[in-house]
């Protein structure tokens, strides 16, 4: 694993849940872990609404100063590049599309510099709206890139169907990933997989559902 982790997908891919996953495996291993909230876009389904998960866990938690409210504001608040300078394993959540990576792009010249230890997963759901064509999600994956300045180096297999998720839901998916990997290039790093479901996918990643939908955050 790469000490920064840029983490890029469609609205709904389940980036957000994938990265909090991601930091808690990390600090489960040991290793410190800071997720940097980067969506100024969505005020739903954002890393921000973790405070209590991250806290109680020792994963510091760095997001825009309006996160987490009723306000949307499009304003960074915090030194990401300081940030991705520092000590332990750097998690961004990005904005869903081309529109959230805006924000992306403005430090392509410092993560350009620290290319070594960057990795860009770009997160697919096969079920989600506008992704589900293996032609429809590259689209959208080199649309972010053109808008971040910055090229993806991995895919993340999030196909799922919220709580009808089951092991052939996943095992569908897999043709899509690898359809994806064939036209990119990049490989499937992970396959995320709601633990209590055993699935014959390509690089198993299991994850719990921490994302609430928008009905249970009221």
């Amino acid at each position: 694993m790469k000490k920064i982790n840029i983490i890029t997908g469609h609205y709904g891919s389940g980036k957000t849940n994938f990265s909090a996953n991601l930091a808690m495996y990390i600090t489960k291993e040991g290793g410190k872990v800071t997720v940097v909230d980067l969506d100024i876009v969505n005020p739903y389904f954002r890393s921000a609404d973790f405070n209590e998960l991250f806290g109680n866990n020792k994963i510091e938690l760095i997001a825009p100063v309006y996160a987490n409210s009723n306000l949307d504001i499009p304003a960074i608040s915090f030194d990401l590049e300081g940030i991705v300078r520092g000590d332990g394993y750097i998690i961004i959540d990005v904005g869903g599309d081309d529109a959230g990576a805006v924000a992306l792009g403005r430090y392509a010249e410092s993560f350009d510099e620290l290319k070594d230890d960057t990795e860009m997963l770009y997160v697919i759901n096969k079920y989600r709206y506008l992704t589900r064509t293996a032609a429809e999600a590259v689209k959208l994956m080199y649309e972010i890139e053109t808008v971040s300045k910055l090229k993806h180096t991995g895919i993340v297999n999030n196909s799922n169907l919220s709580g009808d998720t089951a092991a052939g839901t996943l095992q569908n998916s897999n043709q899509f990933a690898a359809d994806i990997s064939e036209i990119t290039g990049l490989p499937v790093v992970y396959t995320a997989v709601p633990y209590g479901i055993d699935a014959d996918v390509i690089n198993p990643f299991p994850v719990d559902i921490y994302v609430k939908k928008i009905w249970d955050l009221y």
